[in-house]
């Protein structure tokens, strides 16, 4: 149900390509329309998306008068009162369920909000890169016992859009365990241009930051995307997945014991169904993710590419422990590119020294020239 629901949101957006998407999600191109005709049918999502009975059902969209009154008393009553506090209000005084963003729009239609005021209270500008798949951030949320043994939870999220690629509960974090649950998720989404993650392990190295490509990361870097890493000690480089592990731990893990990784596995699928296409987000002016994500245009390769450089490099394979030689000189590279070929790229404006790239990313930069006069 909740996969069907996000194939609906994906599938409704500007330009989407719904055979495509049927491909990803394995679904018959006779089976998507059915549900995009249902969807539109009807107001009510789960009615449109379940296993249809001959019963009928309808649920009006528009607010009721007798609700809009009480929001509006209550504004005019307390006028530094937001939808949260409204809401609440309603709750307790009158035994009124109302999401805050339905009375945050119902003051807005009413002009009860003006746009100052709305600007007034933002905090701060948060930056978001423009485009889903420009940048997705990538890390685990620590990790949680359960009487069959650790769950480490991994996360992924798109920078734009702050959709939730995956949340997997793990039993290990080294890269055999999470290269596959990678491939998978590239395969229903598409390829990011960049992913960000910290610089230990499985993404890199914390003791050799600039350099320290690990198997996980030459992997990723091989499929075309560029691989970036966090400064250390600053998790707020990945500042909205922190955020979406602070959601996370309120709403689903604060409190709560699993008996194993699949009982944990079953809450985070309810969770991100929740999270993606129902539950509205301030950053996105109460949109969900889903609303604003597109899968990415470029496929995942399932056969990796040979690895070219430009006839101006000097290509060099990397040999055991990492190490290759350079003007005569042993270089330490990385255990994760033994047997491959790097790229070293004369800089044209400073004699003496070089880039070192690994397929299209820069990884290192030497300077030949110092290194001598050190000798």
């Amino acid at each position: 149900m909740a996969l069907r629901r996000e194939f609906i949101e994906l599938a409704r957006q500007p330009d989407a390509n719904i055979r495509a998407l049927c491909r990803r999600y394995e679904v018959s191109p006779k089976t998507a329309y059915k549900w995009l005709n249902c969807f539109a049918a009807l107001d009510a999502p789960a009615v449109a998306l379940a296993d249809r009975s001959r019963r009928p059902h309808i649920q009006p969209r528009r607010s009721a008068p007798e609700l809009e009154a009480r929001v509006i008393e209550l504004r005019q009553a307390h006028p530094a009162w937001g939808g949260r506090k409204i809401a609440r209000r309603l709750l307790d005084a009158h035994g009124l369920t109302v999401a805050p963003s339905t009375v945050t729009a119902i003051l807005r239609r009413h002009g009860l909000i003006p746009p100052a005021t709305s600007e007034a209270a933002k905090p701060w500008l948060r930056f978001e890169h423009a485009a889903p798949n420009a940048l997705w951030q990538i890390d685990f949320k620590g990790y949680f016992s359960t009487p069959a043994g650790k769950c480490h939870t991994l996360t992924l999220l798109d920078d734009h859009s702050r959709f939730n690629l995956t949340i997997t509960a793990c039993a290990r974090t080294d890269a055999a365990t999470i290269q596959p649950l990678l491939a998978d998720v590239f395969r229903r989404y598409g390829l990011p241009v960049r992913i960000n993650a910290d610089n230990g392990a499985p993404w890199g190295s914390p003791s050799l930051a600039e350099r320290g490509l690990s198997r996980l990361s030459v992997w990723l870097i091989r499929q075309g995307i560029r691989v970036s890493h966090s400064a250390p000690y600053h998790p707020q480089t990945n500042g909205k997945l922190e955020r979406f592990h602070r959601s996370l731990e309120t709403e689903v893990l604060a409190g709560r014991r699993f008996a194993d990784l699949d009982t944990a596995q079953c809450a985070f699928d309810r969770w991100r169904g929740v999270y993606n296409c129902e539950r509205p987000h301030e950053a996105l002016g109460l949109s969900t993710p889903a609303q604003r994500y597109q899968p990415s245009r470029i496929a995942y390769q399932e056969t990796l590419p040979p690895i070219e450089y430009p006839a101006t490099d000097q290509v060099l394979t990397v040999g055991w422990n990492g190490f290759v030689k350079f003007q005569g000189r042993p270089i330490r590279l990385s255990n994760a590119l033994h047997r491959l070929p790097i790229g070293v790229r004369p800089d044209p404006e400073q004699d003496g020294c070089f880039d070192v790239y690994f397929c299209h990313q820069r990884f290192m930069r030497l300077d030949m020239k110092h290194a001598a006069e050190n000798t």
